[in-house]
């Protein structure tokens, strides 16, 4: 089942969800593969701007039985060359964070849209190469921006069609 498919959705009964479904920014999609197991999806990035456009991200998103009080366990399964997210699929998200010291880590108030809206901002504005999880890619770039570049290039073409 993917959300955005119209009003018979059986999604639609779980508030969060429908929700989620109502506000997902236009390069992303949402998958539920066993749609009696909403706790479990699958989302696709498709980057419109910036180094990783042309690419298609796909995520796996686990809802725990304390959600909302931990956050949502998350993972990369495409293979991709970024600062923030580590080739095996671990991804530096401040929000995913269930202790953060600056304060934007996971708080009960934050929801599933929340979660989709932060991994789809890690290809734009939250894209960091100043505190990295993948520091080999962040001194990538900041040794050559341009070999960067390639190496994100090939990495979609070998991984993120």
């Amino acid at each position: 089942m993917v959300l955005g498919a119209g009003p018979a959705s059986p999604v639609s009964g779980c508030p969060e969800v429908a929700e989620l479904e109502a506000n997902l920014p236009c390069t992303c999609k949402v998958y539920f593969p066993d749609p009696n197991k909403l706790h479990c999806f699958q989302l696709t990035v498709t980057p419109d701007e910036g180094y990783y456009q042309g690419g298609k991200f796909q995520f796996e998103t686990e809802v725990p039985d304390a959600y909302n009080m931990v956050p949502p366990k998350v993972r990369c399964l495409t293979r991709i060359w970024h600062p923030n997210i580590t080739e095996t699929g671990e991804i530096c998200l401040s929000l995913l964070r269930e202790h953060s010291i600056d304060g934007t880590g996971w708080a009960p108030t934050r929801t599933l849209k929340d979660v989709v809206w932060g991994l789809n901002s890690l290809f734009t504005d939250l894209l960091n190469f100043d505190d990295p999880l993948n520091i080999e890619a962040a001194e990538h770039h900041l040794r050559d921006k341009e070999d960067f570049r390639n190496k994100v290039e090939d990495y979609i073409k070998r991984y993120a069609r």
